[in-house]
């Protein structure tokens, strides 16, 4: 017969065992069960493989040589455009630096470049707006010829995201035109939800 102090041992590492599955067994239920529809994430993956990032001869807002090379080790938010900035541009612009901070500790792990894809000159009345933004020249035909647009959609109207390793890894789509006041929140905060995830499981930028 099976002393009484060896049982409680079988139980206890029976409970260990049970603990230790459960995420396993949960994931089986959820996947199986539950069934999820749709995607997970808002943004569209994209195969780094397929778009490496080019020599993209970009410079400094002052002409010095630059590359996004530069912000290897962080996550970066990348919008395009013309130096003239419009409502739409300055939206989005405030729009990455919102999701930026809701990041709260994660927020140093994240750098906001602007690819500037023309000549024209900066107003400084908007560089001091745009504080903490990095900002590069390039040529446009060079970033449109590198970047996936999404159809039907122009390349200035998305924001991409490169990984810490220098991938370009993720697309999110235009904030749709006409779309009310909550509905640009609404989108916005799709964006910090996949980008909260993408910091929570990377051990890496």
């Amino acid at each position: 017969m099976e002393a009484a102090p060896q049982r409680r041992g079988r139980w206890k590492l029976l409970m260990v065992l049970a603990v230790c599955a459960s995420p396993l067994i949960f994931s089986y239920l959820t996947y199986y069960v539950i069934k999820p529809q749709g995607r997970t994430n808002f943004g569209a993956i994209i195969d780094a493989r397929a778009y490496p990032i080019p020599a993209l001869q970009a410079s400094t807002p002052d002409g010095r040589p630059a590359s996004l090379d530069t912000f290897k080790g962080k996550w970066v938010m990348l919008k395009t455009g013309p130096a003239a900035c419009d409502k739409t541009c300055m939206e989005q612009m405030f729009a990455i630096r919102q999701v930026r901070s809701m990041t709260g500790k994660e927020m140093e792990r994240i750098e906001r470049v602007w690819l500037i894809t023309d000549s024209a000159p900066l107003e400084t009345t908007l560089m001091r707006e745009l504080d903490g933004m990095r900002m590069l020249r390039a040529p446009n035909a060079l970033v449109a010829n590198w970047l996936p647009v999404e159809p039907g959609a122009n390349l200035d109207d998305s924001i991409f995201l490169i990984d810490p390793l220098g991938n370009l890894m993720m697309r999110f789509p235009p904030v749709p035109a006409g779309a009310t006041e909550a509905e640009k929140v609404q989108h916005y905060a799709k964006v910090k939800k996949d980008l909260g995830k993408l910091l929570k499981a990377s051990a890496i930028g």
